[in-house]
């Protein structure tokens, strides 16, 4: 197929993963409304993020069955259909918040966002697998990266865009109308993505009955990476505004400027996976790549700076985000100590988060957010990375190993959980950080146990 119709396709895809990134996010403008609203602890806030991505599991679990015993789903419908058919299903869950709004039920909240769930989880078992294979392999990485990136701008703008929203509305029962919107915006891209002409690719190698991508050594090390990598990425986020109000008095009073530095946080990942697309291209010489990543990182950086000024020029201070800079020059430096090398970069990444996360708890008030908003860009490129390596040499069984990698985001679901409980015995969130910093460990463990795997 011509590269126009694979670059028209590719741009289809990437509304897909801004449209994911933005409902994801929302959970972290969520939490503390219902909290508010329901007079919830840490623990029952955090079923929000438990419903959400505990739909994840449950949904690849079934699609994970049904491709053993029946063959793969997505192969068999193909990648257009399986899209719409999620995009639907995101749909229908952000129209269940208006009877919840209305009837002020919390569990009808938790089914609304598990619907939301599970049809993200669609989404992620075919869009993922099929960015990777919508161009030459060797670019499968950055291709991910670049739509993760995207993923990140939605990520970015929920914070803003959200906490505007719900600002203007000055009354959390009106937290449907966000949802309102989102039903409308999943409606509209399924009629754009049954319209544009998608290319077509089914594998004609016969899945045998019972056979498993699970024999992969990389795949299963993955499953574990991508649990440890979405349960820490989400712990940091969802816990980020409560822990925020817990040290700093102030943003009690005006929570938007919480969300400003959240805005960061995701931002960081947005910023990271530009320059992770950008560090996997072949240059003359390396002093032009890492200019090349330096000048992109300012230039995102002075959108977000300009987006939040634009949208809260009270409660935004742009030289209040001036040492963001420092975390820009050390994400560039790990870059280029990774040299390329994507199994690589995930351990350092990891480490760099470790320090990081160890120094927020040592420290406090600003300080400790600081520490929590850098911790963004060193998530960048882990789902990408992890992803596209570990079924890299799945063959016929790419969308299988799509599904429980997708299966393992459940990780987002149990470890805020976790985190959360240990922040209502402790008292608050400041201490329970050692929670995410075991999984970074093994994530540690990961990089590098797969990049001798992979031989490079």
């Amino acid at each position: 197929m011509r590269k126009t119709s694979f670059a028209i396709s590719f741009a289809a895809i990437i509304a897909l993963f801004f449209m994911w990134g933005f409902i994801t996010c929302m959970n972290d403008i969520l939490i503390p409304q219902l909290k508010e609203m329901f007079h919830l602890s840490r623990a029952g806030s955090m079923f929000v993020e438990f419903c959400f991505f505990g739909a994840y599991f449950v949904g690849s679990l079934i699609y994970f069955i049904v491709s053993v015993v029946s063959g793969d789903p997505i192969n068999r419908i193909g990648y257009k259909k399986g899209i719409v058919s999620g995009l639907l299903l995101s749909a229908v869950g952000c129209l269940l918040f208006y009877p919840a709004s209305i009837l002020m039920l919390y569990p009808l909240f938790l089914a609304g966002l598990f619907i939301i769930g599970l049809g993200v989880t669609i989404l992620q078992i075919a869009a993922n697998p099929y960015v990777t294979i919508l161009g030459a392999p060797e670019g499968a990485s950055g291709r991910l990266n670049l739509s993760q990136a995207f993923n990140s701008l939605g990520t970015v703008l929920a914070p803003m865009l959200g906490g505007l929203l719900l600002a203007k509305l000055g009354d959390a029962a009106h937290i449907h109308i966000p949802y309102l919107i989102f039903c409308g915006m999943f409606l509209l891209v399924a009629l754009v993505i049954v319209l544009v002409p998608l290319p077509y690719f089914q594998n004609e190698e016969k899945i045998e009955r019972g056979g498993s991508a699970l024999k992969d050594p990389t795949l299963l090390l993955g499953i574990a990476a991508i649990f440890c990598y979405v349960g820490a990425e989400v712990s940091v986020g969802s816990s980020f505004i409560s822990c925020a109000k817990e040290l700093i008095p102030s943003m009690s009073e005006q929570e938007q400027s919480a969300r400003n530095y959240l805005a960061f946080y995701w931002g960081g990942l947005m910023i990271g996976r530009f320059l992770g697309s950008l560090s996997l291209i072949q240059y003359r010489n390396s002093f032009f790549k890492y200019g090349l990543m330096t000048v992109v990182a300012l230039l995102t950086f002075g959108v977000l700076m300009g987006i939040n000024y634009i949208l809260h020029p009270d409660t935004f201070v742009p030289k209040d985000m001036l040492p963001y800079l420092l975390f820009i020059g050390l994400n560039i430096l790990a870059f280029m100590v990774g040299r390329s090398q994507s199994m690589r970069i995930i351990g350092i990444f990891a480490g760099v988060n470790i320090i990081f996360l160890v120094a927020a708890m040592a420290v406090s008030g600003y300080s400790t957010l600081w520490f929590l908003v850098g911790t963004g860009l060193f998530n960048s490129v882990m789902w990408a990375n992890i992803f596209s390596g570990a079924i890299a040499n799945l063959g016929k069984y790419k969308s299988q190993g799509s599904s429980l990698l997708v299966m393992a985001i459940l990780g987002g679901a149990i470890l805020p959980q976790i985190q959360a409980w240990v922040a209502d015995l402790l008292g608050g969130y400041h201490y329970s950080f050692f929670i995410p910093v075991l999984a970074y460990s093994y994530l540690i463990f990961f990089g590098f146990k797969a990049h001798k795997l992979a031989g490079n």
